[in-house]
């Protein structure tokens, strides 16, 4: 099995996250039918937002010394703890390195968490009912809520958990 690393990006990994979150936009695009402006980016205010406001945590995903994907964390300063964004790059898909970067990302952030995914991402289904479970054994919830603000988008599946602090 692949290594991995998830660490806690700085400064100088701005331009590989930029980079990643264009592949992960890239992906999104499929089931949000969002494009590209103009100039060939995608909106990156997750991105700017994981690097520069507090609360964030931004976390490059790493194997075999290369980029694999992100992580991006927010909630830190309240009650729950979202992760905000998931990537892991097609070449490195299913071979547990996403479980493990995923488990490795909200071990370091104790408490309860949530995340979001689209139904209509069949993958991502799959992935995170896997995810909650290997964390939160059969402690997990999901539900539908509607998007903020987008009446025009089918709701969104949250799944909620909770990760207890290791002794």
């Amino acid at each position: 099995m692949p290594d991995v690393t998830a660490r806690l990006a700085d400064a100088s990994d701005r331009p590989t996250l930029e980079r990643l979150w264009l592949m992960f936009r890239h992906d999104m695009s499929e089931f949000d039918g969002v494009l590209p402006d103009p100039h060939g980016a995608f909106r990156a205010d997750r991105l700017h937002a994981a690097l520069t406001e507090p609360g964030w945590a931004p976390y490059l995903l790493r194997s075999g010394g290369r980029p694999a994907g992100l992580a991006f964390v927010r909630g830190l300063t309240g009650p729950t703890r979202v992760l905000n964004s998931f990537f892991v790059v097609r070449g490195a898909r299913r071979t547990g390195i996403g479980l493990r970067a995923a488990q490795a990302v909200v071990a370091r952030h104790p408490g309860p968490w949530e995340v979001a995914f689209q139904e209509v991402n069949v993958a991502a289904v799959h992935f995170w009912r896997r995810v909650a479970t290997e964390i939160a054994g059969d402690t997990w919830t999901e539900e539908r809520r509607a998007v903020p603000g987008r009446p025009d988008l089918p709701p969104d599946t949250w799944i909620s958990f909770v990760v207890r602090t290791s002794t």
